[in-house]
């Protein structure tokens, strides 16, 4: 009786332990999202008192100063060498190419319009995940991705008022480098320690933002305001380092392709943002597109990859 007991008792321990993970995987998939949430009001409220290029390299030079000093602290020993040329990646896309690119449209452009690019980031993230990981998701998986990346499309750009700006380029662009940096970095975390991930990538890039922080600040104006200062703060270590350390866990214990879809709701929630901190106005369409992204989220994570 006993055998049979511990026969029975085993597999529950054995599916238990994937489940588990599985849900702390979507838990900080979901709080990297609510980081990235408020990156646009964020650098909104940093182009205040910054210029664009001072903004974005004095926020990675301070990202890369925590995540250092944590690294030195806990004596991280360097990352083998055939793990550079991904880290070089994710520098590329996370660290340098979508803080840049977006910042330089938020220059013209509102936060709404901005958030078409995180509402096609799923979409192209899991696009860019195929093809250099591999993975080959269900057709429930990509029919509920299109349908929830055009429904969070239609909705911001008519946000936006339907037209077409120039910082579209700059936005088309951060959402190329961000989906192969997301990739690159969601493949890394699966052999090394989320925050180990951006933590190297950005002591990668400290010799280039570094001296571009320098050059940048002598030649853009800066004012120094509490709006400037917290959007900078926020951008730096929020955005830049914390809130990728949880998206970059969440990816390895779900896959790269459903933790992206998780970001469908992301638009939705800097589009909150931008009421209660930037004085925007919302259309009662909100809800409604709300409601259709939550569904679409729902199908992508029960859709078996």
């Amino acid at each position: 009786m006993k055998t049979q007991s511990s026969a029975t008792a085993s597999p529950r321990i054995a599916v238990g332990g994937p489940v588990r993970a599985r849900s702390a995987g979507t838990l900080q998939a979901g709080l990297g999202v609510v980081a990235f949430s408020l990156t646009f009001p964020a650098t909104a409220w940093g182009l205040e008192g910054f210029g664009p290029w001072s903004l974005v390299a004095v926020r990675s030079v301070l990202a890369a100063v925590i995540a250092g000093g944590c690294l030195l602290a806990l004596r991280i020993p360097p990352p083998a060498r055939r793990h550079w040329p991904g880290l070089a990646v994710v520098g590329a896309g996370v660290v340098l190419g979508f803080p840049l690119l977006t910042t330089l449209a938020l220059r013209t452009s509102t936060t709404a319009h901005a958030a078409v690019v995180v509402g096609l980031l799923p979409l192209t993230t899991a696009a860019v995940s195929a093809l250099r990981m591999g993975t080959r998701p269900s057709r429930t998986f990509w029919l509920a991705a299109l349908a929830g990346a055009g429904a969070v499309g239609v909705f911001t750009v008519r946000q936006s008022g339907g037209a077409l700006t120039a910082a579209d380029l700059y936005l088309f662009g951060a959402l190329l480098v961000c989906a192969a940096g997301y990739t690159e970095g969601g493949r890394l975390a699966r052999v090394l320690p989320g925050w180990q991930v951006i933590g190297w990538a950005l002591v990668l890039c400290l010799p280039l933002t570094l001296p571009a922080a320098a050059l940048a600040l002598a030649h853009e104006p800066v004012r120094l305001t509490a709006h400037s200062v917290a959007g900078l703060l926020w951008v730096a270590a929020g955005s830049q380092f914390l809130g990728l350390v949880v998206w970059y866990r969440g990816m390895a214990a779900i896959g790269v392709p459903k933790a992206s879809q998780l970001q469908l709701a992301q638009p939705l929630l800097t589009l909150v943002w931008s009421v209660l901190l930037l004085g925007e106005h919302l259309t009662a369409a909100a809800p409604l597109t709300a409601a259709a992204v939550l569904v679409c989220i729902a199908v992508t994570q029960r859709a078996r990859g």
